[in-house]
């Protein structure tokens, strides 16, 4: 089965899709070991790894893009990526989509923030206005070749207008033809319910550790009716706090001696086995 459809058929299943973020390849590997079906990459842990800044539109789109391709290269799973408002006008939006679908993807999602975009969470946002959003939505949606390939609406005028604006462009990205929507920021339970009942496609929420939005399990997600809910910043936030604690007992102590253990560090062979070295070696039997 495509990775394409997969995703989709998990998308339309009845237990919602949880969907784990990885900010690099080393990420995404402990994601689909975990044993996670599917999972996302996107601008906030992107542009922390490889630029070391905040997720503010820095990125380029060779840039996202080589990152994204080494991700959906290493795991088996279906990727869902993040293109942002689409890096320029139709035709940038175009090309793209179809860089993405040729790279593995399984889906993504493009926003109606102005550019340069920010993370959802912060303030300052700005959205643009519908008219100039949906002839982005068109294209990307004319562009994909595969049909089940999944494009998503992400909408943060809940932050700039109010829920009921934001749902009513989520509404009409369905309504173009948007497989499922993303209301980001939306921060009461309450809403969270309107938006779910407002609305025909799939949904996705986005818990943020410290975000704006109530940070609810999965299994109260689903009650409210969302298709899929996404973790974007936490595998960043796990690996800045063991990296600084790791580098500020070496610096203190001159060692990783009594720091290095079992719930803080894998030895030499864990690793090994962790990246695929040891499946490696056993290929290259093949060959010698």
């Amino acid at each position: 089965m495509r990775k394409t459809t997969r995703f989709r058929d998990l998308l339309h299943a009845p237990e919602i899709l949880m969907l784990p973020v990885a900010h690099d390849a080393l990420s995404a590997l402990a994601i689909a070991q975990a044993g996670f079906s599917a999972m996302s990459v996107a601008g906030y842990g992107s542009a922390g790894s490889l630029l070391g800044l905040p997720d503010i539109g820095l990125l380029t789109a060779t840039e996202m893009l080589t990152h994204y391709a080494h991700i959906v290269s290493r795991v088996d799973v279906p990727v869902m990526v993040d293109i942002d408002t689409g890096f320029g006008d139709v035709n940038n939006v175009i090309r793209t989509v179809r860089e993405v679908e040729q790279l593995g993807a399984a889906a993504l999602f493009i926003e109606d923030q102005t550019y340069p975009k920010r993370c959802g969470h912060m303030a300052g946002k700005s959205v643009v206005p519908v008219e100039e959003y949906l002839p982005k939505l068109k294209a990307a949606l004319w562009a994909r070749r595969d049909p089940d390939f999944v494009i998503m609406a992400r909408t943060d005028a809940a932050a700039v207008y109010g829920i009921d604006e934001a749902i009513r462009r989520a509404r009409l990205y369905a309504e173009t033809g948007a497989d499922m929507v993303f209301v980001e920021a939306v921060t009461t339970v309450e809403d969270m319910r309107k938006v779910n009942s407002s609305l025909a496609v799939p949904v996705m929420a986005n818990m943020i550790e410290g975000g704006r939005s109530p940070f609810l399990p999965a299994s109260e997600l689903q009650e409210l009716g969302y298709a899929a809910v996404a973790y974007p910043c936490a595998s960043v936030f796990t690996a800045v706090r063991a990296l600084r604690k790791w580098a500020g007992h070496l610096k203190a102590h001159g060692t990783s001696a009594g720091f290095a253990g079992p719930d803080t560090m894998l030895d030499f062979e864990e690793y090994f086995r962790f990246i695929g070295a040891a499946d490696i070696r056993e290929r290259e039997k093949k060959f010698y």
